[in-house]
């Protein structure tokens, strides 16, 4: 995404305007090259559908937007049960799971909310109109960097605390870590689900990060088990690696999200977005330490 201000185009609706910023933010694209009809919110979207598509992509309107979770962007009409063009209605950008405002033209102060917490009445998705995937056609890199520091908390929302060493288990994650004793917040109802034995985040990001208030985010405070140093933890999606002697596998981005926020302070969604570390499977058995290797295997 890209920071947009509301446009200041006073004939154009507040709301239109206000879309309009979000499906630039989340296209990345400059607000002079968005669409900006002088129409009510319902009339501009046929607008911005039809440029969408020249463009390869939709924008879905979602059935249930109070109760819609994935871990992605979208798009939220905030206000009470009425037409679209009412003067209560806010638009905003949201991302993660559970999700959180990561943009809001009319209303900075909303910045950080919760969906929960807010009166959502319309949500829309912009989405790809292929979803091939596009497989490497060259070898993929070897890639290698080092543990910066490892923390555990015992029980969901408890602090975390560092340590220098930590036990891994296969299909559990680590010794004194409240997601290898199943009681994570988002620990999985089922076993076979991926990605939650351990969780990573490059020592890069949380340093390069700077909070509204000033302030920078601990390693602790980021909530993941491992930080690391010296490597592309969003280029380990799909590879094997190793912790020190532990082999793992990466499953996917472990993305911000408005509960991270809450534990933190304001500014840490939208200052992780793409940058909160990965979540891989522990596929042996082993002890991580500070200082070790972290290497690809694959």
């Amino acid at each position: 995404m890209i920071d947009v201000g509301l446009p200041e185009d006073e004939t154009v609706p507040e709301l239109t305007r206000s879309f309009a910023a979000c499906v630039a933010s989340v296209t990345e694209t400059p607000i002079a090259e968005v669409p900006q009809p002088r129409a009510d919110l319902p009339g501009a979207i046929s607008h911005w559908r039809s440029w969408l598509a020249g463009r390869g992509a939709g924008l879905v309107t979602l059935a249930k937007p109070a109760s819609f979770n994935w871990p992605g962007y979208w798009l939220a009409v905030l206000g009470t049960p009425r037409p679209s063009a009412s003067p209560d209605a806010t638009v905003v950008l949201m991302f993660g799971t559970p999700a959180g405002v990561v943009l809001s033209p009319q209303d900075p102060s909303l910045l950080g909310r919760a969906a929960t917490d807010l009166p959502v009445r319309e949500g829309y998705v912009v989405c790809g109109l292929d979803p091939a995937f596009i497989a490497p056609t060259t070898p993929l890199p070897h890639l290698s960097g080092t543990v910066a520091a490892i923390a555990l908390a015992e029980r969901a929302t408890g602090d975390m605390a560092t340590v220098d060493h930590a036990m891994a288990h296969a299909n559990r994650g680590l010794d004194g870590d409240r997601y290898a004793a199943k009681a994570g917040t988002f620990t999985p109802a089922s076993d076979t689900a991926r990605g939650y034995d351990l969780t990573l985040i490059e020592s890069e990001a949380l340093d390069s990060l700077t909070l509204p208030d000033g302030r920078t985010l601990g390693y602790g405070e980021a909530r993941r088990n491992v930080v690391t140093r010296g490597i592309d933890l969003n280029a380990l999606v799909g590879r094997r690696f190793r912790v020190g002697s532990v082999e793992c596998l990466g499953q996917r981005l472990c993305e911000p999200c408005s509960h991270l926020e809450r534990l933190t302070t304001k500014g840490t969604l939208r200052g992780l977005i793409h940058r909160g570390g990965l979540r891989a499977d522990v596929l042996t058995d082993g002890e991580i330490s500070t200082g070790d290797t972290i290497e690809t295997i694959d």
